[in-house]
């Protein structure tokens, strides 16, 4: 879990539908390993636009969450790199039914 945390700005933030912004590293480990309710999966990238600090990323999540039930769902990240490269920010926007 440290490899995917270490991605990470220290303070970054990171949004994600259903959760308050987690902010720094030792949330979102947190996050990682007892709060997400993803068991396990993969990404399909679809697209990646990058301009400057930012980068914008679209593709396919297929995976399993943690009451075996399986999950297939279009995603969408955004996020904003510091100057040593690590995420200072990222937004998560899953494509699913709401209303």
């Amino acid at each position: 879990m440290a490899g995917l945390v270490d991605i990470f700005a220290a303070d970054a933030v990171y949004s994600r539908p259903g959760y308050q912004p987690l902010v720094g590293r030792a949330n979102l480990e947190r996050f990682y390993r007892e709060e997400r309710v993803i068991r396990g999966g993969h990404h399909q990238i679809r697209s990646i636009l990058v301009a400057g600090e930012e980068a914008a990323v679209h593709g396919i999540f297929d995976g399993t969450l943690r009451d075996d039930s399986e999950v297939h769902l279009r995603f969408a990240d955004f996020f904003v790199f510091t100057a040593e490269h690590t995420f200072a920010r990222r937004d998560t926007f899953f494509f699913s039914p709401m209303v």
